[in-house]
């Protein structure tokens, strides 16, 4: 596999090695191992599975008191996935990166603890899989509007569709970490 990193400390890009043959192809997902030697030494314990229309933007969203670390990845369809540092204290903090991930290009995205995530969907439809290194704790999530303009996010959508609860996410600069 390839690491790439990404203007964001922690925040790597990772191009797994895919096997092709006349039949298809095949590529390891996830190997804690050779993840950890890449630096990803997150223990995940959970994975969940998303599908989402063209224009769906879900985001930015965290846990407070229980950070996630995420590892990302399209199996479907294509997303634009962005990350926002939320450390205190980091040279990067409300600074972000965004990455295109597709069923096709089979990039996979980790994202450490402290940082706020969320994706919009650019292509008809996207399934998108992502490992999480804690439980979700509905008590414990917080987020950010995802047009924050002190973030300043070029979205590649620009009138999304977005849930009720994520349309009333609070701006960054109101928030306290």
């Amino acid at each position: 596999m390839n690491i790439i990193n990404t203007a964001l400390e922690g925040v790597i890009i990772i191009k797994p090695e895919i096997f092709t043959d006349n039949r298809g192809f095949f590529m390891e997902t996830y190997s804690r191992d050779r993840y950890k030697e890449a630096g990803i030494a997150g223990n995940f314990v959970q994975d969940n599975l998303s599908y989402s229309m063209k224009g769906t933007l879900r985001g930015l969203h965290f846990q407070t008191k229980r950070p996630q670390a995420k590892l990302v990845q399209v199996v479907t369809g294509e997303i634009f996935d962005v990350a926002v540092d939320i450390r205190p204290g980091s040279s990067t903090f409300g600074k972000w990166t965004g990455v295109y991930l597709s069923g096709k290009n089979k990039r996979q995205l980790f994202i450490p603890e402290g940082f706020a995530h969320g994706f919009c969907v650019i292509s008809e439809a996207a399934h998108f899989l992502y490992k999480c290194s804690d439980f979700y704790f509905q008590h414990d999530e917080g987020g950010i509007i995802w047009s924050d303009p002190d973030i300043g996010i070029d979205w590649p959508i620009k009138d999304p569709i977005i849930s009720e609860k994520d349309k009333q996410l609070p701006l960054f600069k109101g928030l306290v970490f």
